[in-house]
């Protein structure tokens, strides 16, 4: 029997061992969607415990306690910081076959150096190991500098100043922290708060605006100052990949009816989102940045819990309704304007990876190598098995070893252990390939693509 998480931990052959600690295991980390605050990086955020670094806004683990009736209290209410740590070691000991499992001990193993197993009985021991570590200079750079993170791609909002983004570089900090695009403010014209954020959106560019167009401009001009500020990456969330079209008095119309204050049906929704993110896509192309798209969610679905708390508490779900047609007919439209960035498509349910792998494999072309992705199993997947799930299907309908890999998507600075997960399932599958006579033993070959998916094919996609 293996050791628990020994240092081949989920590494089952000598091919994918040899493959871990000689290629994969050695590069840098390229993080390029990440939810960190690049604040808390620029003040270099201290915390006084192990809980408020964990189960702060960690809405995974909140998901877990509550799915173990732990009471609200004692995940995001009122109880103590010790309080809370036991209930989640406790809930822990029930976690078997649960990437959090896996990601908890691989964080106590890196950050902390425990190498024992958390749950009720040894967390009073954790408890102490980890908050003498945070209160001896265990900070949010300590820990990314400890995880070798060479860029750091955070997410913000077109009215964001950058101002954090900006110390960081000016500092030189030893990661490089760029900002991303995320426009869905500017999308989503349904929300009661669209002409509000139209109101700061003025402010910030300098730009009235009065229609469809100028919303554009304005945004335009934004994206020039996150051009300048190193920027080349966006990313939309949506509920599926839409397309609506609708010529521009249609959408003219539309804007005007939203800013007189009148309700929009269901398939004016539908026409001005998918305008919006045409006319997006064409400014991606422009500025040669690559276009996120991470759709297939259900929001919000418990609403006392969404009352109380708002978004990101733990109550999302997969959604199953992504008409593959519709993206493909909006990928088209662009690719017939030579207009297509660089994309990356995300979607939550497991079920879409072989539509996305085949309506992928439609629009490659010469211009970049992998121009059109499948990103990496996100969300309710980054687990064993929806890794291994991904990348299996990826590699049926394309080509794994132009793959650019993981990502965290994650609030935490300790999730960086995510890409060492990512890392042993990918060399274990490969290897596994090559040992079962699939796959040539190349050393040169094994090298490019476990090395290329890992770090270097996300360098170049990217341009950094």
């Amino acid at each position: 029997m293996k050791k628990f998480m020994d240092n081949e931990f989920l590494l089952t052959t000598e091919t994918a061992q040899h493959l871990y600690h000689d290629y994969a295991e050695k590069e840098p980390i390229i993080d390029y969607h990440c939810h960190l605050n690049p604040r808390e990086i620029y003040e270099d955020v201290k915390y006084n415990n192990i809980t408020q670094v964990w189960l702060g806004g960690d809405h995974y683990k909140w998901r877990q306690m509550r799915s173990n009736g732990v009471e609200e209290k004692y995940i995001t209410g009122n109880a103590s910081d010790r309080e809370k740590f036991q209930k989640w070691a406790e809930t822990l000991e029930k976690a078997i076959g649960n990437p959090l499992y896996h990601w908890s001990h691989m964080e106590l193993k890196k950050y902390f150096g425990y190498e024992g197993y958390l749950c009720g009985d040894t967390a009073e021991d954790v408890w102490n190991l980890c908050n003498e570590k945070l209160q001896n200079g265990l900070t949010a750079r300590k820990m990314i500098e400890m995880s070798d993170v060479e860029i750091i791609c955070t997410t913000d909002d077109p009215v964001d100043s950058l101002e954090w983004h900006r110390k960081l570089s000016e500092e030189g900090f030893s990661a490089k922290v760029l900002p991303t695009w995320r426009p869905d403010k500017a999308m989503n014209i349904e929300k009661n708060d669209f002409a509000l954020y139209l109101k700061k959106l003025e402010e910030t560019s300098g730009i009235k605006i009065q229609s469809f167009e100028s919303l554009i401009q304005a945004l335009k001009k934004r994206m020039d100052f996150f051009d300048s500020a190193g920027c080349c990456i966006s990313d939309h969330g949506l509920e599926y990949v839409m397309y609506e079209p609708a010529t521009r008095w249609q959408i003219d119309c539309i804007f005007e009816k939203i800013m007189r204050g009148e309700s929009l049906t269901g398939c004016e929704i539908r026409q001005y989102k998918t305008a919006f993110l045409i006319e997006m896509g064409k400014a991606y192309a422009e500025k040669n940045w690559v276009m996120q798209l991470h759709y297939g969610v259900q929001r919000d679905l418990n609403h006392k819990i969404f009352q109380k708390l708002g978004p990101d508490a733990g109550i999302d779900a997969i959604n199953n309704y992504a008409p593959a047609i519709e993206m493909g007919k909006y990928l088209n439209l662009l690719a017939e304007q030579d207009a297509l960035p660089k994309t990356i498509l995300y979607s939550l349910n497991p079920n879409d990876n072989a539509v996305i792998g085949t309506v992928i494999g439609c629009f490659q072309d010469a211009t970049a190598i992998g121009k059109i992705q499948q990103g990496s199993a996100w969300w309710f997947n980054d687990n064993k098995a929806g890794m291994i799930q991904q990348m299996v299907s990826l590699a049926n309908q394309g080509l794994l070893g132009n793959f650019i890999g993981m990502l965290t998507d994650s609030r935490s600075f300790l999730s960086y252990t995510r890409h060492e997960y990512f890392r042993r399932i990918m060399c274990d599958l490969i290897g596994g390939w090559v040992e079962n006579g699939e796959y040539p033993q190349d050393e040169k070959m094994l090298e490019m693509i476990v090395a290329g998916i890992a770090y270097k094919n996300a360098k170049c996609y990217f341009g950094f």
